[in-house]
């Protein structure tokens, strides 16, 4: 900073104060020398370099309190911070908003903005976007620790009863924590997939038995492993249910949902066939039972449960709607347009299969997504014209939003990989911390007894508290008293 006297610095007032618009001060971060004036720091004067202008006349604790280092010498101002990120920051001293260098960490980032004193309000809103992104990253990746840690400790203040719905949950819920929950999630997973293998294979009519009233119905046989399959189900979704944490979240969380679809129309077909007869006519019991029997279909979903690819799936197509929606209304109109065409173009032919434009809807669905069934098809020259646009045009209108949607499916499967492995690599370092606590906790007392006496009055003169709360050493001319504040990153 240049001080009254020099010809540097700047001219002073009749009444001793500085103009404060010609003031110049010099920062050093990490290395990276930087100069200023005061009437570009003025116009955000909450932010820390403002606060420089008039830390001067408080003295040193004054300066340690907004720098990590001053020397008095050279007049600069030393900061340990992160020079790439502060390049970015002072844009905001020329051009009124900030924005985040690629390849800088958006949390690193946002805390060297608080450092600085300026508000995140100046940060563009592409970059708020990567700010918001890795704030979501880091939450989930401190609940699956969380979820590890509460796994992982046993609270000896909790009850019998709580400490055994916490273990049933884990059982049941987490199939990494023991070898006899990965048993229990393979058993679940074979008896989903023997429970689909019998709803299909009871539909062959060579395996299907005639009753008393001449009807086709299925094999008892299968009717017991059908049975079977579904007390499994129901033992299952009850203990989950039991032992969960949060019943109303899970009671609407929508795997649980499907699970109460799949197991509902056993229950719900049976009752209906013991008692339904007594109330309405046999035949109708019988339609009813046999739509409720095909809602077995939903158990199918229960795979999810135990395939991270079908939940990636999922989360893929939900994040793809816009993408999706794109697709459909393409088609939409693709199909409306070629199909008022082939109806126009096929009336002059006397065998016609295009007897109206919605019937014309079909031909082109089937057209535009290359199924082509054959059911109904041009015959004029003009028509089978129509059919060729209509095919290339329906492959581009497919092909165009598909690789956005693959886009998101790499995304988030390499998105879900990455916080597992953080998640475990935070775990790692607490583990270590931990360790190392103990050694340092007896290291530490041993440093404040020879700290204690080093202290003396010239010892304590050359030393001040910066804003770290952290000794460091006042700058002087020679090169061997310099820290590491002051070395180039």
């Amino acid at each position: 900073i240049k001080m009254a006297g020099d010809s540097r610095f700047p001219d002073v007032d009749t009444d001793g104060s500085e103009k404060k618009e010609e003031t110049e001060i010099v920062v050093n971060v990490g290395g990276v020398r930087q100069v200023f004036y005061g009437d570009n720091l003025n116009q955000y004067p909450e932010t820390r370099l403002a606060e420089l202008i008039n830390c001067l006349s408080g003295g040193y604790d004054s300066i340690f309190s907004l720098c990590d280092d001053y020397d008095p010498g050279k007049r600069e101002f030393y900061f340990d911070r992160d020079p790439d990120a502060f390049k970015c920051i002072i844009d905001v001293y020329y051009f009124g908003e900030i924005h985040m260098k690629k390849g800088i960490c958006p949390i690193c980032f946002k805390n060297e903005m608080e450092f600085w004193k300026v508000d995140l309000k100046f940060l563009d809103d592409c970059c708020k976007t990567h700010l918001s992104e890795k704030k979501e990253e880091l939450e989930e990746i401190a609940r699956r620790v969380q979820l590890i840690l509460d796994d992982l400790g046993v609270d000896a203040s909790e009850s019998h009863w709580k400490r055994c719905q916490k273990y049933i949950w884990k059982f049941l819920e987490k199939p990494e924590s023991s070898y006899a929950a990965r048993v229990i999630a393979v058993l679940s997973f074979l008896f989903i997939l023997i429970s689909s293998i019998v709803m299909c294979v009871g539909t062959i009519p060579d395996l299907q038995v005639v009753d008393a009233e001449g009807n086709r119905m299925e094999h008892p046989t299968l009717d017991s492993i059908e049975t079977a399959c579904i007390g499994w189900f129901t033992m299952e979704y009850v203990l989950r249910l039991i032992s969960s944490p949060n019943k109303l979240h899970f009671a609407l969380s929508f795997m649980n949902i499907v699970d109460v679809l799949a197991i509902l129309p056993f229950y719900v077909s049976l009752t209906l066939t013991h008692l339904g007869a007594k109330l309405m006519e046999l035949s109708n019991v019988q339609q009813a039972v046999q739509a409720l029997r095909i809602m077995r279909i939903a158990r199918i979903f229960k795979l999810a449960r135990h395939s991270s690819g079908l939940q990636t799936l999922t989360y893929a197509l939900k994040r793809s709607f816009k993408e999706l929606g794109l697709l459909l209304m393409y088609l939409a109109v693709g199909i409306f347009v070629f199909s008022a065409l082939g109806y126009t173009m096929e009336q002059s032919h006397p065998e016609t299969l295009f007897k109206s434009i919605p019937q014309s809807f079909w031909w082109a669905i089937i057209t535009m997504t290359t199924v082509g069934y054959g059911d109904i098809y041009p015959k004029t020259t003009l028509g089978k014209l129509n059919a060729a646009i209509s095919f290339l045009c329906g492959v581009i209108a497919i092909a165009l939003p598909i690789h956005p949607i693959i886009n998101n499916f790499v995304r988030y499967y390499n998105k879900q990989r990455v916080l597992e492995t953080a998640a475990k690599h935070e775990l790692e370092l607490m583990e270590l911390n931990s360790a190392e606590g103990k050694a340092a906790s007896s290291k530490s007392e041993l440093e404040d007894l020879a700290r204690k006496g080093k202290e003396g009055p010239f010892y304590s003169s050359r030393l001040k508290v910066s804003h770290s709360d952290t000794f460091i050493h006042l700058l002087s001319e020679e090169k061997h008293y310099r820290t590491r504040l002051q070395s180039c990153k």
